[in-house]
C-alpha cells in the first residue's frame, strides 16, 4: 500500500513537468507516451545491428560465416584496437537522432542512447576495465558546452557500474576538415592530434578501456585515439559507438553527417 501511494505522489509531482515538457518521440517529435522512446512510425526504421557480424570489425554480415569470422576490412587493415561494435546503422532516425544529440543539445537522449548501445556492446563492456571517450578539442568544447560521446560514455558508465575517465585521454592538435579527404589523408590528419596527460597515466595504463564515441565513419578518429591509449601502456582497447556507416554507405552521406571534429576546423 505505501509503495502505491509512493508511486502516485511521484507521479502527480511529475505531472507540471510533463505538461510543460511533453515527451516528444526521439526520431520526429511527435509525442509519445515516455520520454527517450520513438513512436509507432519511426521504430521500425531504426536499423539495430545484429549478429552474426565480423568478430573485429562488428561489421554485420548477410549470413552466419561461423564463430570468429572477419570480414575483408578486418583482414586487409587490422584496426590497432581489439574490437569495434555499434548499436544501430547510422542512417534515418539514428542519424537524426545523433545530429540532435550533437547539434541542438538534445543530451536528454544521450541515456537511452546508451541503453542501446549496451545491448551491442556487452561482451565489450564485461571485460572493459574503464570507459573513455573520445574528447573533443578544448575549442569545440567551449562553443558547444558539452561533448557528446562524454555524455554518451557517462550513462554507459552509470548504467554498467564501470568506472569513467573523461579526462584520460585530450585533444591537442587542430585538425583540418574531413571532409573529401581519402582514408590516408584522414589518417594523417588526426595523427598526433591526441595526448594522455602525465597525470592520467594511472587510469590507462595496464586497463583495458571501452572507447566511446557517437558515430563510427572510416574509424579514423577512434583508430587514432587507440594508439594513443595503447602507447600509453593501456593493456587493450575496445570501441563502442550508437551509430556505424556501413561499407558502401559512406558515399551518400552529406557533409553535416559527418562528426563535428571531421567538418570543422578544432
Amino acid at each position: 500500500m505505501a509503495s502505491r501511494m509512493g508511486e502516485l505522489v511521484g507521479q502527480t509531482l511529475a505531472l507540471p513537468s510533463r505538461l510543460l515538457f511533453p515527451p516528444l518521440c526521439a526520431g520526429c517529435r511527435r509525442l509519445v507516451s515516455s520520454p527517450g522512446t520513438l513512436c509507432g512510425s519511426c521504430w521500425p526504421k531504426l536499423r539495430f545491428l545484429e549478429k552474426p557480424w565480423c568478430a573485429v570489425m562488428g561489421t554485420p554480415f548477410i549470413n552466419d560465416m561461423g564463430e570468429g569470422f572477419l570480414s575483408a576490412e578486418a583482414i586487409a587493415n587490422p584496426p590497432p584496437f581489439e574490437r569495434a561494435r555499434a548499436a544501430v546503422a547510422y542512417s534515418g532516425v539514428a542519424r537524426r537522432m545523433v545530429q540532435a544529440l550533437k547539434y541542438t543539445d538534445r543530451t536528454d537522449l544521450a541515456p537511452w542512447m546508451a541503453r542501446w548501445m549496451l545491448r551491442a556492446g556487452a561482451e565489450l563492456l564485461a571485460d572493459a576495465d574503464v570507459i573513455v571517450p573520445v574528447p573533443l578539442h578544448w575549442r569545440r568544447f567551449f562553443s558547444r558546452r558539452f561533448n557528446q560521446s562524454a555524455e554518451l560514455a557517462r550513462a554507459i558508465a552509470s548504467l554498467s557500474g564501470k568506472p569513467f575517465e573523461p579526462m584520460a585521454v585530450r585533444r591537442v592538435k587542430v585538425t583540418k576538415q574531413q571532409v573529401g579527404l581519402g582514408l590516408s589523408e584522414r589518417q594523417d590528419n588526426v595523427r598526433a592530434a591526441f595526448r594522455v596527460p602525465p597525470e592520467q597515466d594511472i587510469a590507462v595504463r595496464g586497463r583495458r578501456i571501452l572507447l566511446v564515441d557517437d558515430v563510427y565513419t572510416t574509424g579514423a578518429t577512434v583508430s587514432a585515439v587507440a594508439k594513443t591509449l595503447k602507447k600509453s601502456g593501456a593493456s587493450a582497447v575496445d570501441v563502442l559507438t550508437f551509430a556505424r556507416v556501413l561499407p558502401g554507405d559512406l558515399h551518400d552521406l552529406a557533409v553535416g553527417d559527418f562528426r563535428a571534429e571531421e567538418v570543422d576546423p578544432i
